[in-house]
């Protein structure tokens, strides 16, 4: 499973606070599954009808790598930690008597285990073997070793067997050596896996670590899940409008199919029957009249004084201050955007909130008698604003709106910028974008 990183949806939720812009909710999971930092990945063993898991899961305390089978864990943590708990020393001893011109060889992993007719070959063939490559039939692997004859090699090796190897035992409370690694992993899984390896039924990884799972089969787990909800982010959409609506963000739908997050639904403004100021009703009537307008235009066109030269000022020399013209519009702009009445997409364009269209009389019930002359109905008071009686039913609601699971991912809609996601969004400065589909006031 894979889900957006809390941090990263705290600061999105703050810019579209902020900005009032409105990001098609697909877009920006798709920019969350771009880069591993956005997101983690849970990781969990289906159960049983009767409850057992299906597979078990291990969990590495000292790295938090997960694995699939405890002597995989334990190989991995005496191949990458074996100084946390084991010191190696080397100490003098008869090197082998004899004359030997060539060693066997691992074809695989290029250790030299000694002459085939050396009485300690075949507990190193077999040691090699249960170690490394142990998923291997020992018939296949032992048809890979070779013979060298090289005089190097075999002098190596020669220098290697005069030398005993002991392990001295740390974090232990009496000191204790060990003759050979199969008396260190035998001592490790009594003294310390318990405390290192634990089983458990799910597991949480950063996107980063996900990518580098030492344990192949998980890793390949993880990438396939990946491409899935790259090619289709129903999963991670549908967790980020559950984390944007604890957040306070509201969600519309453009033309019915695709779903934008915004910091306010679209509510029409009706200049006819409310009153609002001049401006107001400047900014309003510009962009109804204006399909493709942008902020850009606005200024343009209500406060030409406030776009800003195409040459940038001097080093060191003071701001332009916007004229009280120019602030009032961005005012007004700014209260248009998060009350819903103007609606400003992630490409830089505004649209009104469209007036929705009237509901279609409800059907009148089959069976159900005519009140007779002079009586007044309870359907009759209800429109007249007069509450029905206490023990009548409840009022109808309004639809709840549609939740994010049954979201469709977005078609033909302009992607989200990586800035969406890293950085605060800025006006574009010549920014000419293809204006999107009329939005449609929730009914």
């Amino acid at each position: 499973m894979f889900r957006p990183e809390e941090a990263g949806v705290d600061s999105l939720a703050r810019q579209i606070k902020m900005t009032g812009r409105a990001y098609p909710l697909f877009g920006v999971a798709q920019l969350i599954l771009e880069k591993p930092e956005r997101h983690v990945v849970i990781l969990s063993i289906p159960k049983k009808a009767e409850g057992a898991p299906t597979e078990k899961l291990f969990v590495c305390a000292l790295d938090d790598t997960i694995w699939l089978s405890e002597d995989e864990a334990v190989q991995w943590i005496l191949d990458k930690h074996f100084a946390t708990f084991y010191q190696a020393e080397r100490t003098p001893t008869e090197p082998p008597k004899g004359t030997y011109t060539f060693v066997a060889q691992c074809g695989i992993s290029g250790a030299v285990l000694g002459p085939p007719n050396y009485h300690d070959y075949q507990n190193q063939l077999r040691k090699i073997h249960a170690e490394r490559f142990s998923r291997m039939p020992f018939d296949m692997y032992k048809s890979r070793v070779r013979i060298v004859r090289d005089e190097e090699t075999v002098k190596k090796w020669i220098e290697d067997q005069s030398w005993r190897t002991e392990f001295n035992c740390l974090n232990v409370p009496e000191p204790q050596k060990l003759a050979t690694r199969e008396d260190v992993e035998k001592h490790f899984r009594q003294t310390h896996l318990a405390s290192i390896i634990k089983q458990v039924d799910s597991h949480q990884l950063s996107g980063t670590a996900s990518r580098v799972i030492p344990c192949r089969p998980l890793q390949r787990l993880a990438r396939v899940a990946w491409e899935d909800q790259t090619r289709f982010p129903l999963q991670v959409a549908t967790t980020l409008s559950q984390q944007f609506a604890s957040r306070g963000l509201q969600f519309f739908k453009v033309n019915k199919t695709v779903t934008h997050v915004a910091v306010a639904r679209p509510h029409f403004l009706d200049l006819e029957i409310n009153p609002v100021s001049d401006n107001i009703r400047r900014i309003v009537e510009f962009i109804n009249a204006n399909p493709k307008c942008t902020r850009r235009k606005l200024f343009e066109s209500l406060a030409p004084a406030a776009v800003p030269t195409t040459q940038a000022p001097a080093e060191g020399a003071p701001v332009p201050e916007l004229s009280p013209e120019a602030s009032a519009i961005i005012t007004d702009l700014h209260w248009l955007v998060h009350q819903g009445h103007v609606i400003e997409f992630a490409n830089g364009t505004l649209e009104t909130a469209k007036k929705p269209l009237p509901r279609p009389p409800k059907p009148e019930k089959k069976g159900q008698p005519k009140p007779a002359e002079g009586e007044v109905s309870a359907e009759s008071l209800a429109s007249e604003g007069v509450p029905e009686d206490a023990t009548s039913a409840a009022p109808e609601t309004s639809p709840a709106p549609e939740p994010a699971a049954a979201m469709t991912p977005p078609t033909g809609e302009q992607p989200v910028s990586d800035a969406a996601v890293e950085a605060p969004a800025r006006e574009p400065a010549a920014e000419q974008p293809a204006s999107p589909s009329p939005v449609q006031s929730p009914s």
